[in-house]
């Protein structure tokens, strides 16, 4: 008998013939692919190396030395305190103001976003479709342009100058809802908010328990984007604020970053930017494991 004809057989269940080799790529391709994907991290990376660098420099040093390299010494201790003691602690309101608009307004945009997503997967009603393409349509506007009418629309209702006015237009996501339409009619069986219904579950009872749920890894994806949409915005709080003590984190940033003309603040800008990415690799970092769980709903045929 050969060697061959002796050699098991590797099957993967009684009666079927093993699954065929997994094909890898040549050495060349393994190699190209690897250094493309370095190169791509690092085009990202590098300017948050940057920016950690300078944070730890003095003015002197962010002009005297290497702009991708420490110091003659590491003032990173003495540059967070200077950025949280200057102006009388202006750094930590504007802080917490950012944390204010973008924890607060991207909640409500998530929350409504949700709910307006699940009603227009699940309730037809006349005049859905247009509904839902005059929102897609808002997801087209740069929300620059929508800037001056939200000015004057809170000029008229009198909340200038106040938390309103950004917290409000910071609770509308057009591509929330747009968003949010698409996983509920793929992720929310209709059987099951039937059986719910016939169960005896109203509406919000069976949006708050079954809706929301398997919704979780959308809602996640728009509290996010929005999140970071809110923490970015500059436009809006420049033409809404005028008193320095509403002012969010890119406002203030702007402020400083105005007055090197007359102030050597360079340190003081650099390390509060360095600051002021921190929430945002928190957000995504905790928030992750619920982004991960739902990228794979679907993929499995039972």
């Amino acid at each position: 008998m050969s060697p061959q004809s002796t050699a098991p057989h590797r099957r993967s269940g009684p009666g079927r013939p093993a699954p065929p080799a997994r094909r890898r790529g040549s050495p060349a391709a393994q190699l190209s692919t690897t250094v493309l994907l370095l190169a791509v991290a690092g085009y990202f990376l590098l300017p948050i190396w940057w920016l950690l660098v300078s944070s730890t420099k003095s003015n002197g040093d962010l002009f005297g030395t290497n702009g991708f390299w420490f110091g003659s010494s590491i003032r990173i201790a003495d540059n967070l305190a200077k950025v949280f003691n200057h102006s009388d602690g202006a750094f930590t309101r504007w802080l917490l103001n950012s944390l204010l608009y973008c924890g607060v307004g991207a909640l409500v945009a998530t929350l409504i976003a949700g709910m307006a997503g699940y009603a227009l997967a699940k309730y037809p009603f006349k005049g859905r479709e247009g509904v839902f393409a005059l929102i897609l349509g808002a997801v087209l506007i740069p929300p620059p342009l929508l800037a001056l009418p939200l000015y004057l629309l809170a000029s008229a209702t009198g909340i200038v100058n106040t938390y309103w006015s950004v917290l409000i237009p910071s609770a509308v996501t057009p591509f929330g809802v747009y968003l949010a339409r698409v996983y509920a009619a793929a992720s929310v069986p209709d059987e099951l908010t039937d059986a719910a219904r016939v169960d005896g579950a109203g509406e919000l009872r069976i949006f708050f328990t079954i809706g929301l749920r398997l919704m979780s890894p959308a809602l996640v994806t728009i509290y996010l984007f929005q999140f970071v949409g809110i923490w970015n915005n500059f436009f809006l709080p420049l033409m809404m604020l005028a008193d320095d003590k509403l002012w969010p984190l890119t406002l203030g940033l702007y402020f400083w970053n105005s007055q090197l003309r007359d102030q050597p603040w360079y340190d003081l800008v650099v390390t509060g930017s360095l600051i002021s990415v921190i929430p945002l690799c928190i957000a995504f970092l905790t928030m992750q494991r619920f982004w991960r769980s739902g990228l794979s709903a679907g993929s499995l045929k039972t």
